[in-house]
């Protein structure tokens, strides 16, 4: 029998300070992992600046940018869960930072995130929020404030970020400059899910902007330009925060095959030049193997061979790189990478209501493909684009209340 999830009271019974530390393509991997050493040691607590409510025992810190941050190299997402348990657990066992956006659970994880932080001195943690740069901008952030019930959050991300002319667009500059200079916002930064090295260099160039969240993991096979942008952008004083490190945390639609998401992170993180993660967590069981992977960054070798399972298994997986490949060769100029994101949304992470935004957002007709009798697209990834994209489009036809 497979081992019993972890309940709130076994997490804490188990002891916060006591937990145990007991891709790319093929050449990528290995080339990254040769180079692997651990180079992070835990903090001296005599040195300074401090993280938000001091150093916890063993936890490897790093400094976010010009920003002066300094978080543990794991914090929590808060993107799939509304477990005020989960995520009171995550701020008591360390993870000080926690990443939402205004319309994740429809708000619900802005309102979770305000209870729990009730009460807490406000230099005690530190909330992102993300807000797309469209109109009604202001209110969004107003209201995000509202349910998060702080007056300034410390990271605001201008949202889902994929080309150059929207990083340096002067209308977006503007609007999160205004937030920063109305104090409602101690630094400003944007996201990207895709086409990162070229978000990320424009990040750089705009030399307005603090902090860049970014998809990062060991499946992306441009890994090598997407490291060289993060080490331009951090050496002109850019924090970097990665997302998407579990790639997609299954390789198979029907989740039999799990990504080992441990080793993972791992990988993720054992780049130096990123200052933290915030994987998104559901279970006490995924928040006691991340607080592992915030003490001890080293990949065993059954992690690396674990990490090579896509591989060797000729598995495509369930995580779209967001190389945007796609676009050029779909004759209907469908949005396939968004529409990717989706299915990994739906059957990796199993959050159908985030899944159903993002199809109905795009809003596609009932047939996106009617016409084409054969596929032209080749993925990078091997996928089925045809049949992964008219799969996860049925969902444009549940009522969105269904996910309320």
């Amino acid at each position: 029998m497979g081992k019993s999830p972890l309940n709130r009271r076994e997490f804490l019974k188990a002891g916060l300070t006591g937990l145990a530390t007991t891709g790319a393509a093929a050449v990528l991997l290995a080339d990254e992992l040769k180079k692997q050493k651990q180079t992070d040691k835990p903090a001296d607590k005599n040195k300074q600046p401090q993280p938000p409510g001091g150093q916890r025992e063993g936890f490897i810190y790093r400094t976010l940018g010009r920003t002066g941050i300094v978080l543990p190299v794991v914090c929590m997402g808060v993107m799939n869960t509304d477990s005020y348990e989960l995520v009171r657990a995550a701020l008591d066992a360390g993870m000080v930072h926690l990443d939402t956006a205004h319309n994740y659970l429809r708000g619900r994880s802005e309102e979770v995130i305000g209870q729990v932080v009730k009460g807490r001195p406000r230099e005690s943690f530190v909330v992102a929020t993300k807000v797309p740069p469209a109109e009604g901008f202001n209110e969004k952030l107003e209201l995000s404030l509202k349910r998060l019930g702080v007056d300034y959050v410390d990271i605001l991300y201008l949202h889902n970020l994929t080309k150059r002319e929207a990083v340096l667009a002067p209308e977006n500059m503007a609007m999160a400059e205004a937030a920063k200079k109305a104090g409602k916002a101690r630094f400003i930064g944007v996201t990207t899910h895709a086409n990162e090295p070229e978000v990320i260099r424009a990040a750089t160039e705009a030399k307005i902007y603090d902090v860049v969240l970014s998809g990062y993991n060991f499946r992306k096979d441009y890994i090598k330009e997407l490291d060289a942008a993060i080490e331009e952008a951090t050496t002109a004083g850019l924090g970097i925060i990665a997302m998407k490190t579990l790639a997609g945390g299954f390789w198979d639609r029907q989740r039999t095959q799990p990504v080992n998401t441990k080793a993972a992170l791992k990988w993720a993180m054992n780049n130096s030049k990123i200052t933290t993660s915030v994987p998104g967590m559901t279970t006490f069981d995924q928040l006691k193997s991340n607080l592992d992977v915030a003490k001890d960054l080293k990949l065993t070798p059954q992690e690396i061979q674990d990490l090579k399972l896509g591989q060797t298994a000729n598995l495509s997986g369930l995580y779209c790189q967001g190389c945007q490949r796609c676009l050029p060769q779909c004759p209907k100029s469908l949005p396939i990478p968004d529409m990717m994101r989706a299915y990994m949304y739906a059957y990796g992470y199993r959050n159908l209501q985030a899944a159903h935004e993002l199809v109905a957002e795009l809003n596609l007709p009932d047939n996106p493909c009617e016409g084409c009798d054969t596929c032209s697209v080749s993925c990078a990834f091997r996928f089925n684009v045809r049949e992964k994209l008219v799969d996860i489009n049925r969902l444009k036809a549940v009522p969105g209340d269904f996910f309320a």
